[in-house]
């Protein structure tokens, strides 16, 4: 049951994650954190780029000299080509 519920969550932060994108075009770890909690958009972010979706990363520098990632979704259909490197 816990398995499930587990498994059930993650699609859900998945799904959450790929709207953002699709409504927003980019997302960063704190964006996922703080509106869905979702503390792994690393894995979130390969998991859809495996399903063909498009995503781009680029590092950004914040105020503070931290480096970070923010994601960019390109519109279209999906990769026909997922396990191509990005």
């Amino acid at each position: 049951v816990y398995e499930r519920m587990n498994l059930m969550a993650k699609e859900n932060k998945t799904l959450r994650v790929l709207n953002h994108l699709k409504q927003n075009r980019t997302i960063t770890s704190w964006e996922a954190i703080t509106q869905y909690r979702a503390t792994r958009l690393s894995a979130i972010i390969l998991n859809l780029k495996q399903q063909g979706h498009n995503i781009i990363t680029e590092m950004e520098k914040g105020q503070d000299g931290v480096r970070y990632a923010r994601y960019h979704f390109i519109t279209g259909e999906p990769n026909a080509d997922s396990n191509a490197p990005q």
